[in-house]
């Protein structure tokens, strides 16, 4: 089983990672990177993350990225403000749906934990999920905050999560928590949906 993890370097994607990986799925590790909107750091913390989750397991856990940053700002343009992080995580899945068909991986790892911030409501993630007709695989999505951190500290991921960087400048004031599917699928015709993602796919290298 291969499956394509969506990691940000944050403290819970690299857990859930590390759980599929326990499961026995060979693991790609796929950035998003924000470009503008985000620090050059966020890849190196990735990467340095990816290399202790090798030292850990002795697995190989190579790392791609992708110019995230174009999506950010075609959403900004034609999406309403709250529907950001929403429509964000849409392109992700949708981009790592690609990736994943074009590599022999049968599924998606996300780093949710349900209800822990804005984007990951069960309405958001349905809305986010709709129609995308793959697997992804939540881990987490039963675990709270400490318990996700005392398996990252387990595992040595925890100190390179915590380093600090300025996170995504995209993420809006109120972001919406009751996402709306038809509201997702009309921002979507907007944005030019299809050629976002192709070319996003399209950008993605590995980097280690």
């Amino acid at each position: 089983m291969k499956l394509v993890s969506l990691i940000s370097g944050g403290i819970d994607s690299p857990v859930a990672s590390y759980l599929m990986s326990e499961a026995g799925a060979d693991v790609m590790l796929l950035h998003m990177s924000n470009g503008s909107y985000g620090d050059p750091k966020d890849l190196e913390k990735v990467i340095l993350i990816s290399e202790q989750l090798e030292r850990y397991t002795g697995r190989e856990f190579p790392v791609y990225v992708a110019d995230h940053g174009t999506n950010q700002e075609a959403i900004m343009k034609h999406a309403d403000s709250n529907y950001q992080c929403v429509l964000c995580k849409r392109v992700m899945h949708n981009v790592a749906k690609r990736f994943a068909q074009a590599n022999g991986a049968s599924g998606i790892i996300m780093g949710d934990s349900l209800g822990q911030v804005a984007s990951q409501t069960l309405m958001n993630i349905r809305a986010e999920q709709q129609d995308l007709g793959f697997p992804v695989v939540r881990p987490l999505i039963g675990l709270d905050k400490l318990e996700i951190i005392d398996i990252a500290q387990r595992i040595g991921t925890y100190d390179l999560s915590i380093i600090k960087t300025s996170g995504c400048a995209a993420v809006p004031i109120r972001p919406v928590t009751e996402a709306k599917p038809e509201k997702v699928v009309e921002f979507q015709q907007r944005l030019g949906f299809d050629e976002l993602v192709e070319n996003c796919v399209r950008s993605i290298e590995r980097v280690h």
